[in-house]
């Protein structure tokens, strides 16, 4: 879920709520994508706008992006770019050590699945709070239910969610990944909007987002960014998953 949707403590401030998923993420317990909000120009950046070699081994996009934060640290809103190309010509200029990112902003989190086991078996809490409220309490019921109860066979349950709302199993999901690359001809190097417009809906985009993070986390496929932005639209670049370092992740390779 976005992190601005987790309620804070009434007097915890925004920056101690990311300590805290940053602590959680080094014990594996959560993941989480970041988002760029400040850039600024590299040393090796302003010896290339300096020379004569800037206008002719530059984008006319990333020629206004180094001028842009020539004069500063800056948020990459503030380039000018149109927001539909920012993401792939911050990442470009970002992997040829042109730009620095100054700043960026944790964006979406997730429980991973060393998560969900600690707070179904190892999680004991020391608060002495005498109440807590029904929708905490569902929630930590329904988690119970999903990641560890022997009288409901995993199978079951898929085979019941598929019934109700034909949402595909991360299996399923690979499968057709794999179809898509040998249908559409694409090399093992599929472009993620291929599989939003088979899959959402019935998935949402951070149902699908999150399958496919699984699914590289179990080392079934490999996530790769763009680098050629010319040869997609702009829809079709929107469509990619925004990265900590500007860029969305376009391709899906399977292993």
């Amino acid at each position: 879920m976005s992190i601005s949707k987790i309620q804070l403590e009434q007097e915890m401030k925004a920056s101690e709520r990311d300590e805290i998923c940053y602590r959680l993420c080094d014990q594996g317990l959560v993941n989480f994508t970041r988002e760029v909000t400040k850039i600024n120009i590299a040393p090796l950046g302003k010896l290339l706008l300096d020379s004569k070699k800037a206008a002719s081994s530059l984008t006319e996009e990333e020629l206004k992006f180094l001028k842009a934060t020539a004069k500063g640290a800056i948020a990459p809103g503030e380039t000018g770019i149109d927001a539909t190309y920012r993401q792939a010509v911050i990442t470009d200029l970002v992997e040829e050590g042109l730009i620095e990112v100054v700043a960026q902003k944790i964006k979406e989190v997730w429980l991973t699945e060393k998560g969900k086991q600690f707070l179904c078996q190892e999680y004991s809490s020391q608060s002495t709070a005498k109440e807590i409220s029904l929708k905490m309490l569902s929630d930590y019921l329904q988690l119970m239910r999903t990641n560890i109860s022997p009288d409901y066979p995993k199978q079951e349950k898929n085979i019941s969610s598929r019934l109700s709302d034909n949402k595909p199993t991360d299996s399923e999901i690979l499968a057709v990944i794999r179809d898509l690359d040998h249908n559409l001809g694409t090399d093992n190097y599929l472009p993620i909007f291929h599989l939003r417009e088979k899959l959402q809906p019935p998935l949402s985009q951070t149902e699908l987002e999150q399958a496919l993070y699984r699914l590289e986390r179990s080392n079934k496929i490999e996530l790769s960014s763009l680098q050629e932005v010319r040869s997609y639209t702009p829809e079709q670049i929107e469509a990619g998953i925004p990265q900590d370092i500007g860029g969305p992740l376009f391709f899906i390779i399977t292993e």
